[in-house]
């Protein structure tokens, strides 16, 4: 789970349950599991180059079973399945669908995977006619991964929770950390122009590098935030009593989220 934000019933995303082709190389499959904190749901992309026979899946969501038949149907021979961090959101569903299809499971995390070698930082996966280029991202979670991609003349970046098509990025420490979160974002803000979003929440976006400039722009805005209000409150501040003040303007029913993101903060803060 990643987001402070609200569902949308924005016409970006297909029907739940329905292949969406968004580039030639990738399709995502919406799960019907939406709420404040997956947004519309859980994206589940099934990665192939144009010809290819095999397929990779990435993020097969929560233990849903109709939500992974549907993957396992619109996947066909399934390569391998890969994982963007541990969240239930994304993972759960892995083990089910890794026995269906007879697939081996890879993410950071060796506790992940199923009959594989952990994913490095930088390696390239040669798979389903594609090379996905792994990013180790931390932040959201110590053990959060993009994916990078470049075929037929077009780049996307798989990026699991650390950008999202809307909303904001939560982080929960102690496995989520804001220096390592801010170092990983200025990573993807050097990537290509024009490189697509393909997000683990939300929609799809055009340009990779823009959106992680405006995530470091906003980050850097809420610190200022917090800097203020601990100057109004004191510096032992709780988490909670600066989101009393920061979120004033927010549904109280997303503090618990944004009181995680204001914990890394401060910690941030104070160790900084």
């Amino acid at each position: 789970m990643a987001i402070v934000g609200t569902v949308s019933d924005s016409g970006a995303h297909p029907a739940y349950g329905v292949p969406r082709p968004v580039l030639p190389f990738a399709t995502v499959l919406l799960e019907d599991n939406p709420n404040a904190m997956t947004l519309d749901g859980t994206n589940t992309w099934l990665l192939r180059a144009p010809g290819a026979a095999g397929c990779v899946v990435v993020d097969p969501g929560e233990e849903d079973l109709p939500h992974l038949e549907r993957v396992l149907a619109a996947a066909g021979p399934v390569e391998a399945i890969l994982i963007t961090h541990h969240h239930p959101d994304h993972v759960a569903g892995a083990p089910w669908l890794a026995e269906r299809a007879g697939a081996p499971v890879r993410a950071f995390d060796p506790a992940l995977c199923v009959d594989a070698p952990p994913l490095a930082d930088g390696e390239v996966l040669a798979m389903a006619g594609l090379d996905l280029e792994v990013l180790h991202t931390p932040g959201h979670t110590a053990d959060s991964i993009c994916l990078a991609i470049d075929h037929g003349g077009r780049s996307a970046v798989l990026t699991g929770d650390t950008v999202l098509g809307r909303g904001t990025t939560v982080i929960a420490p102690p496995d989520g950390a804001l220096g390592p979160y801010l170092d990983s974002l200025r990573l993807l803000a050097g990537r290509p122009p024009g490189s697509a979003v393909l997000p683990g929440h939300g929609p799809d976006l055009p340009d990779l590098a823009g959106v992680a400039r405006q995530y470091l722009t906003h980050r850097e805005q809420r610190l200022n935030q917090i800097r203020t209000a601990l100057s109004q409150l004191g510096p032992d501040a709780t988490a909670r009593q600066v989101v009393e003040v920061v979120y004033a303007d927010v549904d109280e029913s997303l503090w618990p989220a944004a009181e995680w993101s204001v914990r890394a903060q401060l910690d941030y803060l104070r160790t900084t």
